[in-house]
C-alpha cells in the first residue's frame, strides 16, 4: 500500500450477499484504514445511505430482495455525487452500458483484480 491509500476518514459501503466476496474485500482494504460498512443486499444498502456519511459504494449487481440496478437508481436518486462502482461476474457485450445507465460510476470484473480494485477506489474517494 502507498500512501495515497490511507483512507482513515472515508467510509465503503460494501453491499455484497456472498460473504467470502465481502472478506476478500475486507482483507484487501485492511491497509487502507477506510471503515467499512456490509449491506447483504439493495435494500440494506438504500437504508445504510439514507443514515449514514458513505464516501463509496462497492455495488454487487446480482442479489437477492433488490438487486444493485435498482439499489443504485434509488441511492443516486438522493444522493447523486456519491460514487458507486459496481462489481460484477455477469459483464458482457452491452452490460457497461446497462451498468452506467443505472447509474454506477464505474464498474469492475469479477474475480476482482486487487490493483484495478485499489486505484479506481483511489479514482473515485
Amino acid at each position: 500500500m502507498n500512501n495515497s491509500q490511507n483512507w482513515r476518514e472515508k467510509t465503503i459501503l460494501v453491499v455484497e450477499d456472498e460473504e467470502f466476496n465481502y472478506l476478500f474485500i475486507e482483507e484487501v482494504l485492511s491497509g487502507t484504514e477506510v471503515k467499512i460498512l456490509w449491506a447483504l443486499n439493495g435494500k440494506e444498502a438504500v437504508a445504510i445511505c439514507e443514515t449514514q456519511k458513505i464516501d463509496l459504494v462497492l455495488m454487487d449487481l446480482k442479489m437477492p430482495i433488490m438487486d444493485g440496478y435498482e439499489a443504485t437508481k434509488m441511492i443516486k436518486s438522493q444522493k447523486q455525487e456519491l460514487p458507486i462502482i459496481a462489481q460484477t461476474a455477469f459483464a458482457m457485450a452491452g452490460d457497461e452500458k446497462k451498468i452506467l445507465g443505472a447509474g454506477c460510476d464505474a464498474y469492475l470484473k469479477k474475480p476482482l483484480d486487487i490493483k484495478l480494485l485499489l486505484s479506481t477506489i483511489q479514482n473515485w474517494i
